[in-house]
């Protein structure tokens, strides 16, 4: 998926110049293939870093990637491809949402939590201090582009933890849906590539269904 990137940026005939935010940790996995992705549409796109963790998801890193952006002259048709977990998309979506007063962004979040929640309904935000998530905004990305395939780097805690909000959609919403989780629990746990697409792109559209109705457009993804 990664590698159609480009070409999906591409049918919304957004703006040239474009910045990839995304961790160090990411990064040095993934970049290549976003960068070549984008350059080979006929991008100019810019790859900006933060350090992995929590800790970047502040108004320190929000300024430091404006600088960029500025520094690079994104300017109002530009875009940012949020690559990475859920900490990357929150930032970037912020980033996205204040810069020049709002610019397009992409989501291809790298995480199962990631893909089946944080990059679904638009919320984006950093934190402060006092506690977190304090500032931040409803953004919806133009579209959000989940690649499986990084999930085979996930430590299996992170696959656990984005498995257990899958399995809480079927909970909540789905007796069906959590019928078949429960029936497929080994191989998913086993990282089966051919068990993962339909359950996971169930569990975004059940995400989506318990969203607002107003904030449902682009929530869910292209797996």
């Amino acid at each position: 998926m990664l590698p159609r990137l480009g070409q999906q940026c591409a049918k919304l005939r957004l703006g040239r110049r474009c910045a990839i935010i995304s961790d160090g940790n990411v990064a040095r996995l993934y970049a290549k293939k976003a960068v070549a992705s984008l350059q080979a549409a006929g991008f100019e796109p810019v790859l900006i870093t933060v350090p992995a963790g929590e800790t970047s998801k502040s108004l320190k890193s929000v300024q430091t990637c404006c600088d960029q952006l500025a520094r690079h002259r994104l300017e109002r048709k530009s875009f940012i491809v949020a690559l990475g977990g859920g900490v990357v998309g929150d930032l970037a979506g912020f980033v996205a949402a204040v810069y020049l007063r709002g610019i397009d962004f992409v989501q291809a979040p790298t995480t199962l939590l990631a893909q089946v929640d944080s990059s679904v309904g638009g919320k984006v935000g950093v934190n402060l201090p006092a506690g977190k998530n304090l500032v931040g905004a409803f953004y919806q990305p133009r579209f959000v582009l989940c690649d499986l395939s990084t999930l085979t780097t996930l430590p299996m805690r992170q696959f656990r933890s984005g498995l257990a909000e899958v399995i809480k959609y079927g909970i909540i919403r789905d007796e069906t849906f959590f019928g078949r989780l429960e029936k497929d629990l080994g191989l998913l746990l086993e990282r089966d590539p051919l068990c993962w697409p339909r359950r996971f792109r169930i569990a975004a559209k059940l995400k989506r269904r318990l969203l607002p109705t107003t904030k449902r457009r682009a929530a869910c993804g292209r797996f």
